[in-house]
């Protein structure tokens, strides 16, 4: 067990294992699953005041300039004062809520604006003189709301808002807002008290700043624990402990140390992986103890706080320090309970409906496999066979037409054949999938880098995949390109005739692109095929471990491969759903046991090719079937190729990204993910201009934890990555790109095909 724990650890688990934070459901464009209600600010994910601004406008332009939800007209309904239905509601006075405001008050519309405390309370309570960097630089936010300088102290940039907001004439409501409901053809905003107003649009922009987390410990609820730091001055030579791996609790320590403040800097992690490097670096440089520095202490915890002191416990056991005043700075929750009010769904978070859907399409891809893979468990695919109605035989109007038109050696008449397998079916709706979401990826994701990738993973599963085996070869081989010679030769090499009753099994050239042991049919065969075996051995131990080594793992899985097309196609809009974490990282082995029973089963039919005449030889070919396909349900071909690449992947889609597969259990990727560790490939990032969003580890469909590679500037080197290049083009501050190590061990940048956002990447 010791050895296998060293495994996962070098090949997964020594990587870092980040959560995502659940935020509420949105589209790009900030709308929400009721019509007409969008949310702005950094509840869509990015905490910067241009973009928060830039939300801001651009959901008011969202919401009355698109087709989408048109104005209800003239309904007049009373609102909870007895007036009009508004135009608009705003909830929330933060930079996102007036930005909206103002773009409103620029279109003359009739709107609102509702805040539960004062315009711009997230900016107030940061603490005093604290510099705020209005960046990226270059960008200018959508709307009237401006920022006029790069840098300012919080005071200044108050001032700044503050005034610009005075002469808009914007004066904000301050009544808290409980939820928001549709009632028809308008939307309810709920008061706090029982009133309510009601408008035809609503923008919510409340921000993620809910309560503040707990550290559920005797003596929480003393009066010396704070949930945020004010004035530094105020505790000028007391002993302060801060609580916090973050940038918040790290720029509390130094503004409170520069205060004059003796401070312990408490972190339950090993390293201060989260908060930016200047703020790491700040904390470094006042290190030490005494008045004036920062006494940090990693992987400790607070078990207790007294009225004179507190107790820490790491490694070497519990220590009791003399202590004033306690900061709790390990962040907030976001204000959830608002949204599941409002009936919002939260990402990740399941519901009633969740589980009903899951169970449904599970069911439904349960017939769709079983169909494709006739007689392998259920008899639902040997319904093909017993001339049923379509889809389950031929369509009687195609008969008739291939009667009228087609003759031998056409390509009418080889569909004509085609279409009597389920296969067809399987692989046509297969690639129209890859095509038409395909399409709409490139639509939402506009960088050159993601139009060709998409293009490419078409046309290899449009050409290659699909018409090589059920059009051309078949056509090839009715017109006789097969019936001697050198083509007769290659045929039966690569396409043999098994059962005479179905001709040529041109199926295998799936072969030519699906390598072993993905598509494992050309070498687990009942009879030893040299070319494919000479052809998977060069794919499998030569070829891709070529391509990984030099652009990593994704070369393969990102570009080439027909699960990573549906995945990144298909699978594009759910790819914010796969889970993150520690317990997800050892999951990720469950691909290397599919891998090593994929090897053993090799190996006995190897065995059992070579000693065909011998017991051990008789014995491995039983062990061998059995393994394959022998018990039902429980083997290989069910248990892994049907269940688990089939009903689960692909099921899971909706529910948990599309890359459920390919992460987890796929065994080439796990057979890539060893050769990942000698890749030379990386993800660089510029760390000074990282903002620690996470805006890239959530959209990450294999689970890394991108930002603690970023936000420290390391090269991101787990093998998991499948370069599909989301988390560069969603980057707020184009921190990412693609590289390599050369031979020496310097960075190469080879980001030539631009695969960060126009919209987002700037700086450059």
């Amino acid at each position: 067990m010791k050895i296998l724990r060293r495994y996962a650890g070098w090949l997964h688990t020594r990587w870092p294992a980040g959560t995502v934070e659940p935020l509420p459901e949105i589209a790009e464009n900030g709308l929400t699953s009721i019509p007409g209600v969008a949310i702005v600010g950094d509840l869509t994910g990015i905490p910067l005041l241009k973009f928060a601004a830039d939300s801001g406008a651009r959901a008011v332009a969202t919401l009355f300039d698109g087709a989408s939800f048109e104005p209800a007209g003239d309904v007049l309904e009373p609102d909870g004062d007895g007036g009009a239905v508004l135009d608009l509601v705003i909830i929330g006075a933060g930079v996102a809520g007036i930005a909206a405001a103002l773009e409103a008050r620029r279109r003359r519309l009739t709107f609102r604006v509702y805040e539960s405390t004062e315009t711009f309370s997230t900016l107030v309570n940061i603490p005093v003189r604290k510099p705020i960097f209005t960046y990226p630089t270059e960008m200018k936010p959508r709307g009237d709301l401006q920022f006029h300088e790069i840098s300012k102290v919080k005071e200044g940039l108050l001032d700044d808002l503050r005034q610009q907001v005075a002469e808009a004439g914007i004066e904000p409501v301050v009544t808290p807002v409980e939820g928001v409901e549709r009632k028809g053809e308008v939307l309810q905003v709920d008061l706090e008290g029982g009133g309510a107003v009601f408008a035809r649009r609503v923008i919510i922009a409340i921000g993620r700043s809910g309560n503040h987390r707990r550290l559920k410990i005797p003596g929480e609820e003393s009066g010396k624990v704070f949930s945020r730091l004010h004035d530094p001055a105020l505790f000028e030579g007391q002993q302060v402990l801060v609580v916090g791996g973050g940038d918040s609790a790290c720029e509390a320590a130094i503004a409170l140390a520069d205060g004059g403040s003796h401070v312990t800097l408490v972190h339950r992690g090993s390293e201060l992986s989260r908060p930016r490097p200047e703020n790491v670096g700040s904390v470094e440089k006042r290190r030490g103890v005494g008045r004036g520095k920062v006494d940090l202490r990693l992987s400790t915890t607070v078990v207790r706080i007294g009225e004179k002191n507190v107790t820490l416990e790491s490694d070497v056991g519990e220590e009791s320090l003399s202590n004033d005043t306690v900061f709790a700075l390990i962040g907030r929750e976001a204000p959830l309970d608002f949204f599941r009010r409002s009936g919002i769904p939260i990402r990740g978070e399941w519901r009633p409906r969740s589980w009903f859907s899951l169970v449904a399409v599970l069911i439904l891809f349960t017939f769709i496999y079983h169909w494709k893979k006739p007689g392998v468990w259920l008899p639902i695919g040997d319904w093909w066979q017993e001339g049923g109605g379509f889809p389950y035989a031929v369509p009687g109007w195609w008969s008739s037409l291939g009667g009228a038109f087609a003759e031998r050696g056409t390509l009418l008449s080889t569909l004509k054949v085609s279409v009597g397998e389920p296969g067809f079916w399987y692989s046509l709706l297969f690639t129209a999938v890859i095509l038409i979401f395909g399409i709409r990826r490139i639509a939402r994701r506009k960088t050159p880098y993601v139009k060709l990738q998409t293009w490419t993973l078409f046309a290899i599963q449009a050409l290659p995949l699909f018409l090589l085996p059920y059009l051309l070869l078949p056509w090839l081989g009715s017109n006789g390109a097969f019936d001697g010679g050198w083509g007769e030769w290659v045929a039966d090499q690569l396409f043999p005739i098994v059962d005479s009753g179905h001709g040529r099994e041109y199926w295998r050239a799936f072969g030519l692109i699906l390598a072993w042991p993905l598509f494992f049919w050309n070498v687990f065969s009942d009879q030893p095929l040299t070319g494919w075996l000479v052809i998977s051995f060069l794919q499998t131990f030569l070829l891709i471990p070529w391509l990984v080594r030099r652009w990593g793992k994704g070369a393969y899985c990102g570009w080439i491969c027909s699960c990573g097309a549906l995945a990144e196609t298909l699978g594009d809009a759910h790819r914010e759903k796969m889970p993150h974490g520690p317990v997800f990282n050892r999951l990720n082995m469950i691909g290397q046991v599919f891998l090593a029973i994929a090897f053993l089963i090799l190996s006995v039919r190897v065995i059992s090719w070579l000693l065909p005449q011998t017991t051990i030889g008789e014995m491995s070919a039983s062990l061998y079937r059995s393994m394959l396909d022998g018990v039902p349900g429980l083997n290989y071909v069910w248990f892994v190729d049907l269940f688990f690449a089939g009903i689960i992947g692909v099921g899971l889609y909706w529910h948990f990204s599309g890359r459920v597969w390919c992460r987890f259990a796929c065994p080439l990727a796990a057979l890539m993910n060893i050769y990942g560790r000698f890749s030379r490939f990386r993800i660089f990032s510029e760390k000074e201009k990282c903002i620690s969003c996470n805006v890239c580890t959530s959209v990450c469909h294999q689970g890394i934890d991108v930002m603690n590679f970023a936000n420290r500037g390391l090269a991101m080197a787990d093998p998991q990555c499948v370069r599909c290049s989301a988390c560069i083009g969603s980057c707020p501050t184009g921190v990412l790109s693609f590289g390599a190590l050369s031979g020496d061990g310097k960075e190469v940048r080879l980001d030539r095909l631009e695969a960060k956002s126009p919209a987002l990447a700037v700086e450059r």
